[in-house]
């Protein structure tokens, strides 16, 4: 079972402006490597590695890497950020799977979301989203 914990992880980030994709980044812990067009993009491209290679590694029973485990020599040009991840929250997030729910609305309400052709399903998802915040 994956904890709901905050983990913090560090990445080693390489500028190089001649670069279609300038921003490359390191990950040790997860033996991992992305990149991006902007520092933001690729702080959440590495958000995004480090969730999917951790999630993979659990589900596989192998163990959780822990952050800053691995020894690393930073580079001179290299910027060392920290990135956050919680991976319950990631992985709930990115479970796409459609579950059937049985509710109650009042009539009226069916009867005009009918006449203007609402998918209710569709409704019901973005207001979740909108209310949960996510």
């Amino acid at each position: 079972m994956i904890e709901d914990k905050v983990y913090i992880y560090p990445i080693y980030i390489t500028v190089d402006l001649a670069e279609e994709y300038p921003y490359f980044v390191e990950i040790p812990d997860v033996e991992g490597y992305t990149q991006g067009k902007d520092l933001a993009e690729a702080i959440t491209m590495a958000r995004d590695y480090i969730g999917f290679a951790v999630i993979d590694k659990l589900e596989q029973n192998e163990p959780l890497p822990l952050p800053d485990q691995i020894a690393y020599q930073q580079k001179n040009t290299q910027i060392k950020t920290l990135v956050d991840i919680n991976f319950k929250k990631y992985k709930a997030q990115r479970d796409n799977k459609v579950v059937k729910k049985t509710l109650t609305i009042p009539n009226y309400l069916n009867e005009l979301g009918i006449e203007r052709g609402i998918n209710f399903s569709l409704t019901l998802t973005e207001a979740l989203k909108e209310k949960l915040g996510v």
